[in-house]
């Protein structure tokens, strides 16, 4: 993985699960959807998705990049993954990135199109339209940033 590519990974998670949540969690890879920092909602094991409804989101979104359950299944048998660990995770959200077309435009620094290319995976991202809360793009690029991201 590029740093650039690790960057994204970073922003994503920033987005989806926010600076406050990572810190007590296992850098929100153990996290299910609906949780807070002052509220964590956490799994223990990571032998496979948790695949927890949670009624009150609708979803079973679970994990660093908050993957559905539904999505994990498939991906965890077309990329032979063993658990849903921190690497597995990570190898699910860089497949979402290449069939995004995405991966060109991050390790070039094209941070803006690169965002908007998989916005319809993250509904925190901006442009997503999951009628959900979506982080202003700025807001973003200085988490990729921070990460060790590098813009064109």
């Amino acid at each position: 993985m590029t740093p650039n590519e690790q960057a994204f990974l970073d922003m994503i998670a920033h987005s989806e699960i926010g600076a406050g949540l990572l810190a007590v969690s296992d850098n929100g890879y153990n996290v299910l959807v609906g949780a807070t920092a002052s509220k964590p909602l956490l799994f223990d094991s990571y032998a496979e998705h948790p695949n927890i409804l949670n009624a009150q989101c609708n979803s079973t979104a679970a994990g660093r990049y908050q993957i559905l359950h539904r999505y994990w299944v498939y991906y965890e048998r077309m990329l032979g993954l063993p658990d849903f660990g921190p690497d597995s995770q990570d190898k699910v959200a860089m497949q979402y990135l290449k069939e995004c077309h995405a991966l060109d435009d991050i390790n070039a620094g094209n941070f803006a199109d690169a965002v908007a290319k998989c916005a319809h995976i993250w509904a925190s991202l901006p442009g997503a339209g999951y009628a959900q809360h979506e982080n202003h793009l700025a807001d973003l690029q200085l988490a990729y940033t921070t990460a060790g991201g590098t813009l064109a």
